[in-house]
């Protein structure tokens, strides 16, 4: 089965279990409604081709651990869209979850994704014990305090920030699980390959930073220019979009050469660098001064 396919499935599994018979209706809806459809599932696609790379020998454990980042993921832009944060009517190029179905139930969708992400690790990964309390152990660090990305979200609340704190938090964080998730379903060592995902999702921020001064928001299926308007930290408007392209392309080639050694290395480099050309839209990747003025 190839990566989105899996990806698919391990997610619909985690989904449907949330709509058993008893289930609040609304609840049920709004979960599904924040994961499918998805965008293109960067974070789980990266822990699926760690996990090739380093033999994938349990791929349903692999799966279960790409669901459930995905899932916190997701759970993450729910809460990041709400009232109280960013107020972002759409997301995904649909409503967002509490414009569809009010803050409330927007709330209680994320809350159960993170507990779903969990859950969908437990059942897939139960048949290797220890791999599995190192999974739980290396997700729930990316998911809460003080480095997840409810740290994330909670340095927003703060009166200073430094950049590469917010950044490595917020979205660096599971780009960090990713890899090393990846790694330890295997039963490879995890620890080195944490900074490759450091190097991706520092990358994967800077260029979200460049679509948000740069892009219309048809283009990217959120409100654009959110960062100025809160007063947020962004990578474009400290640095010029010059600056901030030349930076996505150091981190970005930084990655490539970080990655352990490991059988299929040569392989991954390749799906690296083709993941890493979809952080931009092509307009924006050609010319970022003139999808700056569009």
């Amino acid at each position: 089965m190839d990566p989105g396919r899996r990806i698919e499935t391990a997610l619909e599994l985690a989904v449907s279990s949330a709509e058993a018979p008893g289930a609040p209706p609304l609840l049920a809806e709004a979960i599904r409604y924040a994961v499918f459809p998805g965008g293109h599932r960067i974070r789980p696609r990266l822990c699926l081709a760690v996990a090739r790379a380093c033999g994938d020998d349990d791929p349903e454990a692999a799966d279960a651990a790409a669901a459930a980042i995905e899932l916190l993921h997701c759970a993450s832009l729910v809460h990041d869209d709400l009232p109280c944060f960013d107020d972002a009517a759409l997301r995904r190029g649909k409503p967002a979850v509490h414009v569809a179905y009010g803050p409330a139930l927007a709330v209680l969708t994320g809350d159960a994704l993170i507990v779903g992400a969990f859950e969908a690790l437990a059942r897939g990964a139960a048949r290797r014990p220890a791999r599995l309390a190192g999974l739980v152990g290396l997700i729930a660090r990316a998911a809460g305090a003080p480095h997840g990305i409810v740290a994330g979200q909670a340095w927003e609340s703060e009166a200073h920030v430094a950049l590469s704190d917010y950044q490595q938090a917020k979205t660096g964080a599971l780009f960090a699980a990713a890899t090393v998730a990846g790694a330890a379903a295997a039963g490879a060592r995890p620890l080195p390959w944490r900074l490759l995902g450091e190097c991706l999702g520092e990358a994967y921020q800077v260029a979200d930073d460049l679509r948000d001064v740069a892009c219309r928001q048809e283009e990217i299926g959120k409100p654009a220019g959110r960062d100025v308007t809160l007063g947020r930290p962004n990578a474009a408007a400290l640095l010029g979009l010059t600056g901030a392209l030349a930076r996505l392309e150091r981190l970005s080639a930084e990655a490539v050469a970080v990655i352990p050694d490991c059988p299929g290395a040569e392989a991954l480099r390749v799906e690296i660098e083709a993941q890493t050309r979809l952080f931009l839209p092509e307009r924006l990747r050609a010319d970022p001064r003139a999808a700056a003025v569009a």
